[in-house]
């Protein structure tokens, strides 16, 4: 698969940069979905994250909605919803109304972490039973919801019946690799903060994978962290806002997505970073070509269907300006 082939997406947590209100979080989230589809990316998909002060994506369903009222063509969809959280008769009732509301613009990404804390999750749990453990069912139940009327049961999802939402299963281990194969659906790695399984991952899901109703052959899609900029030394002063966000992330300490600095050194024991660094390794970074360089490298080892990027970069024009150089890259100009 050439660089030219590549769809590439957009992964969006919904950050609050320094001195911004939730609102002003959530309208730079439309901001960049208007210039990213504008840009000619594929998708751009929300992520679910609960009692995090410094992220607005908590009500995933609503800001699908919302984003998909202020773009016109770019599929939106979560990265992901968190299915230990939600009753699948609800999410297939959210997203059955929003796929009736937007025809063929809405992706449900699906993830069997609670996207928090354990005090938090058991606030959210649904039932007392561990219901990461029921995630092949409740994906199973969605498909069906989804399906034909003639595959319904007595409950059923409307709107919701017939509206084949297309499902994309996320990991960030090997576990969820043999599902997506074994159901034969598309898969979507989070290399952007779990790198270790990647590789491995890849390989059950292609070697497992198992030809179904909604695909031929093994979707691949890698979510990885692009910080992309006019020179390499200028990538590299902006990627200390990521390098802080994955220093927030092994400290547990509330803090907005923070400006550029330029000394981590002075910020992080070597300890932390060593561990941000790991969490952070599967990075594009640099100048136009050295992303080129990158992105070549990557896709000769691993030639992944698709790339969806995520870019921690404080200011709101260069975040932009990231993608567009990426875009740019793997469209060959």
């Amino acid at each position: 698969m050439s660089n030219k082939q590549i769809p590439v997406s957009v992964l969006n947590l919904a950050p609050i940069r320094k001195g911004q209100t939730a609102k002003e979080a959530i309208d730079s989230m439309v901001d960049l979905a208007q210039m990213t589809e504008k840009m000619g990316y594929s998708r751009y998909w929300i992520a679910e994250h609960h009692n995090m002060p410094t992220l607005v994506s908590s009500a995933t369903p609503i800001l699908i909605k919302h984003t998909l009222e202020h773009t016109k063509k770019i599929k939106v969809g979560s990265g992901g919803i968190m299915l230990p959280n939600h009753s699948p008769l609800v999410v297939a009732e959210q997203f059955g109304t929003m796929a009736t509301m937007y025809p063929e613009r809405i992706d449900l990404g699906l993830g069997r972490a609670p996207g928090t804390d354990m005090m938090t999750a058991n606030a959210l749990r649904r039932s007392k039973n561990d219901t990461v453990y029921t995630f092949p069912d409740d994906v199973n139940a969605l498909l069906t919801y989804f399906g034909p009327e003639e595959r319904q049961s007595y409950v059923k999802a409307y709107p919701g019946v017939g509206t084949n939402v297309p499902i994309y299963i996320l990991g960030s281990s090997t576990d969820s690799a043999y599902l997506a194969a074994k159901l034969g659906l598309p898969y979507a790695f989070a290399s952007h903060f779990a790198p270790r399984h990647m590789e491995e991952a890849i390989s059950i899901y292609r070697s497992r994978f198992e030809p179904s109703e909604y695909l031929d052959a093994p979707y691949m899609m890698v979510c990885l962290n692009v910080i992309a900029a006019e020179s390499d030394e200028e990538a590299q002063y902006e990627s200390t806002t990521m390098k802080q966000f994955f220093l927030n992330v092994v400290r547990n300490s509330q803090t907005p997505l923070s400006p550029p600095v330029e000394d981590m050194d002075s910020i992080w024991s070597p300890q932390e970073k060593e561990v941000a660094m790991s969490m952070s390794s599967v990075t594009f970074m640099g100048s136009k070509e050295s992303i080129k360089q990158q992105l070549t490298d990557f896709q000769e080892k691993y030639n992944v269907n698709e790339l969806m990027a995520v870019s921690y970069i404080y200011d709101q024009d260069r975040q932009k300006r990231s993608y567009e150089i990426f875009k740019e890259v793997v469209d060959g100009k």
